[in-house]
């Protein structure tokens, strides 16, 4: 199991001017979102602090508030720990998630552009290279920029923060997924979204987007969490 001192949190963009408890939780909300740290890790305030490099003050309120977002599950003996996935919790994410971003996708087409359709399907070539040299982290980085971007042409969208949170609820899973099933991603969606928003066709864009969840993260976090079954019942 992974402890806080072999923790390898990245650091995330700031906007200027954040304080250090901001600075603290973002990091450590863009750490669990992109997946690096994994299901089943479990976390002291201490560590954190040592790992971060600040003191445990501002590493209190990050956890309190990642607690609240269902990202970090606070244990009886004063530990913290990276919740497991399991089936039951997955489907419900997946299926939030459809509904959420599809909702957001529609909402926004009247207000793409044809330079963010250019922009959008340069991510998607940027998805590509990652993917072929297996750099999963740059790979989840990508995707969420892509339906980030989207989501955003619509000025009056109020759906990404609801969006985000389960983004952070599937991170460190999803990870999981990228690295044990290499038929993630192999129906590219993206260029199909791209290919809607280029003929303004709505319903071509919701089953895209649609069919880029279904396909990709929720068929093959079902593979993962069927292996990991087996693998339990082994013992």
């Amino acid at each position: 199991m992974t402890t806080p001192e072999t923790l390898d949190i990245p650091l995330s963009p700031m906007a200027q001017g954040a304080t250090e408890q901001e600075a603290v939780y973002a990091r450590l909300r863009h750490g669990i979102m992109i997946g690096t740290i994994a299901p089943g890790t479990t976390l002291t305030m201490r560590g954190l602090a040592d790992t971060l490099g600040v003191s445990p003050t501002p590493v209190r309120e990050a956890v309190r508030r990642l607690g609240s977002e269902n990202a970090i599950q606070m244990l009886p003996n004063r530990r913290m720990t990276i919740p497991m996935m399991t089936l039951g919790r997955f489907e419900e994410l997946v299926a939030l998630r459809i509904a959420l971003e599809v909702h957001a996708a529609e909402r926004a087409l009247p207000y793409v552009s044809d330079i963010m359709i250019d922009q959008l399907e340069t991510l998607d070539l940027q998805m590509d290279h990652a993917m072929g040299e297996e750099r999963h982290d740059d790979l989840t980085l990508l995707n969420q920029d892509f339906h980030r971007q989207l989501y955003s042409a619509n000025p009056h969208q109020v759906s990404i923060p609801a969006i985000e949170s389960v983004w952070l609820q599937l991170g460190p899973f999803q990870r999981q997924v990228v690295k044990n099933v290499k038929e993630f991603y192999v129906i590219d969606r993206h260029k199909e979204i791209v290919a809607a928003l280029r003929s303004r066709d709505v319903a071509a864009l919701v089953g895209a987007i649609d069919s880029d969840i279904r396909e990709g993260i929720s068929r093959s976090g079902r593979r993962v969490l069927e292996q990991m079954r087996e693998a339990t019942n082994l013992f």
